[in-house]
C-alpha cells in the first residue's frame, strides 16, 4: 500500500510503499479514504523537540481519518464490512482504574494513532473493534475525516452548559470556530471570539460569534461594551495556548465563570489565582474526546441541524490528493488556511 512514513528520527516523510496492516481478532482494517493533517502532524513531520521527545519512529503518522471497512475480527460486533467509519484515534488499556470506571478518555496508558502506532496515512488503517466509530447517517467523506478534532470542539463546548449563557472563545483555529458553530447551535446568548488573524475573526463571525476581537489592536472588554453586557462571561473556552489569553480571560469572567481550556501552553504564564479564588473561577483541562458521548453527540447534532452541518463543513479549506502531501502539508502549516484534507482515492 501507499503510505507516508518516517523511516527514522528526523525531519520530513516519505511516500512509499508498505506492507499492508493486518488485523486481530479483536481489531477492524479500514480503507482510508480521507484523512485530516492536523497540527501534532506537522510536527512529527518537522521533528521538532515535542516530537523528538513523544514519538518513536518508524511510524506511519496520521490521526484524523475516514474511511470504508474492508475486514472484520472475530471477536468485533456491531461493525460489518461496507460500514463507513471514522475513528477514535486513543487507544486504550481498559484495566487501569479509569477505564474499568468508564472513564476513558482519562486512560494513564493512552497510546495515540498515528503518534505510537502505526496511523492512517495510508490506504489501510488498523484499529480495535471498540475505537471505530460507524456513520449510521450519511456524512460527507471530508466532514467524516475531521471527526477527531470536531469531537474535541465539541467535548470543549459541553464541559459547561451554555445554554442562555454568554460565552467567550480564545483562539479561533479550526476547533475553536467549530467550538463557537457548537455553542450558538446548542444556544448561548453572547458569543465573543478573539485572535490576532483578521481572516479568522471572519470566519468566527461567520460560525455564529456576535462579536470579534483582535487582541492585538484591542481588549476583550470591549466587546461586552459594544454587546451591552452588564456582567461577565459566564463560560469560556480557552483554543490557543498563547500566554496572553487565558489571563485575559480570567480578568473578563462573572464570578463563578467556567472555563475549559484546550490550548496547549507554548510556554509557561502568570496567572492570578487570587481572582480564581476569590472569584470562584472554576478551570477544566479537555484533552480529545468523551469516549464516546462527545460521538454521541456530535454524531447527532450533525445529523439535526443542516446549519452546523454546513458550518462545521466551511471548516474545510483544501483539499489535495494523497501523492500531492508536501504541497498539502505547507498549506497546513501556512496558518491561513482551514482544515486541509488529502485523498487516498487519488494516489
Amino acid at each position: 500500500m501507499k503510505a507516508l512514513y518516517k523511516p527514522a528520527p528526523g525531519a520530513g516523510l516519505e511516500y512509499v510503499d508498505r506492507p499492508e496492516p493486518e488485523p486481530g481478532p479483536a481489531d477492524v482494517k479500514i480503507r482510508v479514504l480521507r484523512t485530516g493533517i492536523c497540527g501534532t502532524d506537522l510536527h512529527i513531520e518537522k521533528w521538532d523537540d515535542w516530537a523528538a521527545s513523544t514519538i518513536a519512529a518508524p511510524l506511519v503518522p496520521g490521526h484524523e481519518f475516514y474511511g470504508e471497512v474492508v475486514e472484520v475480527g472475530e471477536l468485533v460486533h456491531d461493525v460489518a464490512v461496507g460500514d463507513h467509519v471514522s475513528g477514535e484515534g486513543h487507544v486504550v488499556c481498559g484495566m487501569c482504574r479509569n477505564c474499568r470506571a468508564g472513564r476513558r478518555q482519562m486512560c494513564i496508558r493512552t497510546q495515540g494513532l498515528g503518534l505510537h502506532r502505526d496511523g492512517a496515512f495510508a490506504e489501510y488503517v488498523v484499529l480495535p473493534g471498540e475505537n471505530v466509530w460507524v456513520h449510521h447517517s450519511p456524512v460527507e467523506p471530508e466532514v467524516g475525516a475531521i471527526f477527531d478534532p470536531f469531537g474535541n470542539a465539541v467535548h470543549t463546548a459541553l464541559a459547561f452548559s451554555v445554554v442562555g449563557e454568554d460565552v467567550l472563545v480564545t483562539g479561533c483555529g479550526p476547533i475553536g470556530l467549530m467550538s463557537i458553530a457548537v455553542a450558538r447551535h446548542v444556544g448561548a446568548r453572547f458569543i465573543v471570539a478573539s485572535d490576532v488573524s483578521p481572516a479568522r475573526l471572519e470566519l468566527a463571525l461567520a460560525m455564529g460569534a456576535d462579536a470579534a476581537v483582535d487582541v492585538s489592536t484591542e481588549r476583550v472588554r470591549s466587546a461586552q461594551e459594544q454587546l451591552g453586557m452588564r456582567e461577565g462571561f459566564d463560560v469560556g473556552f480557552e483554543m490557543s495556548g498563547s500566554p496572553r489569553a487565558l489571563p485575559e480571560m480570567i480578568e473578563n469572567m462573572n464570578h463563578g465563570g467556567r472555563m475549559a481550556l484546550l490550548g496547549l501552553p507554548a510556554e509557561p504564564y502568570a496567572v492570578d489565582w487570587g481572582k480564581v479564588v476569590t472569584h470562584m473561577l472554576t478551570l477544566k483541562g479537555i484533552y480529545g474526546r468523551e469516549m464516546f458521548e462527545t460521538w454521541n453527540s456530535m454524531s447527532a447534532m450533525l445529523q439535526t441541524s443542516e446549519q452546523l452541518r454546513s458550518r462545521v463543513a466551511s471548516i474545510i479549506s483544501d483539499r489535495y490528493p494523497a501523492r500531492e502531501w508536501r504541497t498539502a502539508f505547507d498549506a497546513a502549516a501556512s496558518g491561513g488556511v482551514g482544515k486541509v484534507i488529502l485523498d487516498w482515492t487519488e494516489l
